[in-house]
Formats: C-alpha cells, structure tokens, sequence
C-alpha cells in the first residue's frame, strides 16, 4: 500500500536528455533544457526542494551545473554510477524525509523502473513531463510562505552548520555560543498565519497538545486583545532556520494560559523550547501572573513534557486554576509560579514587552 504525501518535498533530476540537451560523457559543452530552468526556479519558490542523481562523472556534471548558473538550485547532489534507487534513499535519509515525498525524474524507462521497484513510494515521471510538473497538484502546496520561498537555504545553511559542528572540538554549549543564535519572538501578523498554521499541522513530537489552529481561528484570535498569538524564528551566523515556534496564549487578571506550544523538531538541539518558556516565565513574573499551560500527553510528544518540568512547570493545584475554563478530555493542567530567572548565555532572545498595558503605564508615570 503506498504512503506518498500529498505533496512532494524534493524532486530528484536526471542529468543527461531530461535536464540538459545531450549527454555529458559524448558532449563536455551540453545544454540545458530552455523550458526547464524556469521549471526549477518555480518549484524552487515554492519550497521544494531539488536535487540529482545521474550515472555521470561527479566532476564534469558538478563543474557543468556550475558553469550553466544552476548548481545552487540541487541540494546533496548524488552523481556516480551507482543505482539510481540508492542515491534516493541516501537523499531522502540525509534530508529526514518519507520516501513518499520524493519524487524522481528521468528520461530512461528502466531507470524508473528501477526506483520504482526498488522506493515503490516514490513518484517517478518521464522526462517529456518536466515542463508540465508544476501544473501538477503534487508540486502545487496549498500556501507559499516566506519560509517556503527561502527553504533550500535553510537546508543549505543547515548542512554548513552540521559540517562546522562535526569539526568542533569544544563543548556543546561552547558551539551553541559560537553559533550567534538569536530568537525573535513576536506577535503574529496576518501574512505569517499560513506558516503559523502550517507549524500546528505538521509540529507533533514538539507539539504540547496536537490541536491544529485553522488560520481564520488564528485571525480571530489575533484580532482578541484577551488572546496571544506568538511566533518565534531563530537565526545564527550561517542564516535563518525561518519560523521554528508558535506559542498561542490567553489572558486573565492573575493566570496566563498557555494553550499551544510548538516548536520545530529542528530547533531541539538548540534548547528553543525552554527558551521560550524562560523568556514567558520572566514576562508573568513582571506581570504578577501565574503561568498554566495545557498539555496532553501523546506517543511522540513527551519531550515537551519533559521541556515543562524543567521549566517548572507542576501538576499541583493552584487557586488560579479556578479562572480557566474545564480542560479538554486528555488534557493535564501544569501550573507555576513565575519567579524572575536570568535567560540561558547561549541565544539571546528579542521579544515584546507582555505586561499588561496599566502595568507599563503605570510603571511609566512613577518614574
């Protein structure tokens, strides 16, 4: 039974007759497709990400997608003369996809039939299809986000930092600090729900309680001056990891509930989560609030569990409980009493100010 996305992640490409004109081995000076470049560029832009595998000398076929002003566009190149199925599952290894994502393009019938039978989830196309790809519903995802436009340099920047981290000597937390990782957390804005919606849908071992937040649930929220609505993206020297966190909050006179915490599984190395939660604890502290947050335990998600009892975060009961509407049905109520804490030397956190508007003005005219 086959278990492809709904989408593809990553298009894998031929080289010889199906991206270029020609083959390389018999002509040094081949040509690209004109068609195609545009094909590449579209589907680079919607955040799919591309890649080769092509029976060719690795040489010659880098040093030509070089030389024709496309090599940036192909993440992890497999070129070699081994089967063309291998390259795939390498990629889709190394990439952290299902091989239900991925999909291969070649102009040689038993090349796919090779893959096919080999990665029976893997979406094969001729190479006469490779003009009309973007027209087909699986290259077509439902929402463009600015992260899907900037997706292959994430990756890109991802594998830099992975390759730096490999060569370092020193500790964890040393790297983390030579990483410059700043977090910014702010309030969403319109244009950000897609991705906002997108990072409740898809986020469930990093999720605390799975709910999925539509996007016009998440304009309504964000028009309600009760409600909070927050994002959070990290960057460090080798470029953005995009939007990696949502954080949905109501707000009482004396409690803050937190309803939702996600965060992107790629972000779990770098302590985002607690992070997150260090900077929320300070901003109830300064508040005069209790912090709530809502979590229901599922077969993937007990890191968050544990990321909350770190924090602090504790199953005792608490008079404050009594403002909050009765949980859902699998839903635990952890409950803390924000204390004032210095944030974590490894990322520095950029975020609003959450106090209550009378707080600050009042803080203001004391002055």
């Amino acid at each position: 039974m086959s278990s492809r996305a709904e989408h593809v992640k990553c298009l894998v490409w031929d080289l010889d007759n199906t991206l270029w004109r020609g083959t390389l081995m018999e002509d040094p000076a081949v040509t690209l497709f004109a068609d195609l470049v545009e094909v590449v560029k579209t589907l680079d832009a919607r955040g799919i990400l591309q890649s080769v595998a092509s029976r060719n000398d690795a040489d010659l076929a880098l040093r030509r997608l070089e030389e024709l002003g496309v090599a940036e566009y192909f993440v992890l190149p497999k070129v070699g003369w081994g089967p063309k199925s291998e390259s795939i599952r390498e990629l889709a290894d190394e990439l952290s996809f299902a091989h239900g994502a991925m999909a291969f393009i070649d102009d040689q019938p038993q090349e796919r039939a090779e893959v096919e039978y080999s990665l029976p989830d893997v979406r094969c196309y001729p190479a006469e299809q490779a003009s009309s790809l973007p027209d087909l519903a699986e290259f077509t995802p439902r929402t463009v986000t600015t992260d899907s436009r900037r997706r292959r340099q994430m990756y890109q920047a991802g594998f830099h930092r992975d390759a730096e981290r490999a060569a370092y000597r020193g500790s964890d937390q040393n790297f983390l600090r030579s990483l410059g990782l700043v977090m910014t957390i702010g309030r969403a804005t319109e244009v950000e729900l897609g991705r906002v919606e997108e990072l409740t849908m898809r986020t469930t071992q990093m999720n605390t309680t799975g709910v999925y937040y539509a996007e016009e649930t998440l304009r309504r929220l964000i028009a309600d001056p009760a409600h909070e609505v927050l994002t959070v993206t990290i960057t460090d020297r080798f470029g953005p990891y995009g939007a990696v966190g949502v954080v949905v909050l109501d707000r009482y006179p004396d409690v803050w509930h937190v309803k939702l915490l996600a965060t992107s599984c790629r972000v779990v190395s770098l302590g985002a989560g607690a992070a997150i939660l260090s900077w929320l604890r300070n901003e109830a502290a300064r508040s005069g609030v209790h912090l709530v947050a809502d979590f229901r335990p599922t077969d993937r998600n007990r890191v968050m569990d544990v990321t909350y009892r770190f924090a602090d975060f504790t199953d005792d009961d608490c008079s404050c409980l009594a403002a909050l509407p009765a949980p859902d049905d699998g839903v635990n109520r952890l409950h803390q009493e924000s204390v004032f804490q210095e944030l974590a030397t490894t990322m520095q956190v950029h975020a609003p100010d959450l106090r209550p508007v009378e707080l600050t003005e009042n803080l203001t005219a004391g002055r």
